[in-house]
């Protein structure tokens, strides 16, 4: 997830909010909201964190290798559960690079896409930025696998390459690749779901950070909550989205509507399902304005809360079968 686009954005917000009506909702958390059959396992998820973090060199566009046994891992895990799995192969620069793409329910039906990426920005390790999300994708996709409930829809679990700098904001990235095939296909898309560092939290009073007093007012001062992130325009599928998650996840969710054109709202891979018509959100822990460790080496395993992230999974769920 890049920070330039967040910082100068700032800058723009405070004259915007009146002017667009921000809005974020969240509710104290009940134990009894907790309805999933099978839970997310903590376990797996650091299991998964663990072999992404682990390879060397980082998972980045400079070190292919790495990029490919990433992207083996994700395949094998997804090939171990009953769907169907497909790369999605593009080239840049003429370097082959592929998305990972596991699909269950009717084939031809309208679609939910859930994606992650699993691609770092340097040479470090990259556990919440964005091993965490990818262990969230494959750990969503192992409990709708258990549960195998009667799908309507076809969910397609999306892991792509290439969204960290140079390649964020162009063409190039994975998830770009992705949003234009189904455009070119007519793909009918009921949301796209784009989980984006999930597994940071802190109960520190003031551990939550702001760019600016006005967004201060909005939330929480305390880094333990998740939040849903959606475009203007796009209020009724955010709060949607919000509001399932609640119900299943023993974990405070938050929601906020940003104005796209000052770029706080797209500061991932749903960014380019918006080109198209299609509704896209994020699901993020609020990435650098919690979490000191963004893109420094100091982004390891050990940070993260493995408890939290699994209600987050337990949530998105919850709205992926509630859509």
């Amino acid at each position: 997830m890049p920070k330039l686009l967040f910082i100068a954005a700032a800058v723009l917000v405070v004259g915007l909010l009146v002017v667009v009506g921000w809005q974020k909702r969240g509710r104290k958390v009940s134990s009894t909201t907790q309805v999933n059959a099978m839970k997310a396992n903590q376990d797996r998820l650091y299991a998964d964190v663990e072999f992404l973090t682990e390879l060397r060199p980082a998972r980045s566009y400079r070190h292919p290798v790495s990029l490919n046994k990433a992207a083996d891992y994700i395949k094998a895990e997804f090939e171990k559960l009953d769907c169907r799995v497909e790369e999605q192969p593009f080239k840049v620069d003429g370097q082959p690079y592929r998305n990972i793409i596991a699909s269950f329910g009717p084939a031809t039906a309208e679609r939910i896409i859930v994606g992650a990426h699993y691609d770092v920005c340097g040479d470090q390790p990259g556990a919440d930025d964005n091993a965490s999300a990818v262990a969230g994708l494959l750990e969503t996709a192992r409990l709708l696998h258990a549960q195998k409930p009667n799908l309507t829809r076809r969910i397609d679990f999306v892991a792509y390459s290439l969204e960290e700098p140079p390649f964020f904001g162009t063409e190039d990235m994975g998830s770009a690749v992705h949003a234009k095939s189904l455009h070119d296909q007519n793909v009918a898309v009921r949301a796209m779901i784009c989980y984006e560092m999930i597994g940071y939290f802190s109960d520190e009073p003031g551990s939550q950070r702001f760019p600016n007093e006005q967004l201060a007012k909005l939330f929480p001062n305390t880094g333990n909550f998740i939040t849903v992130v959606g475009k203007e325009g796009q209020e009724a599928i955010v709060a949607q989205v919000q509001r399932l998650m609640q119900a299943h996840a023993a974990l405070d969710v938050q929601r906020i509507n940003l104005p796209s054109a000052v770029g706080l709202a797209g500061l991932s891979d749903h960014r380019n399902y918006w080109r198209y018509g299609y509704e896209a959100l994020m699901i993020n822990d609020t990435s650098f304005l919690r979490n000191a460790n963004y893109h420094q080496p100091t982004d390891t395993i050990d940070t993260l809360d493995f408890r939290r992230m699994a209600e987050v999974v337990n949530g998105v769920l919850g709205a992926i079968l509630g859509l």
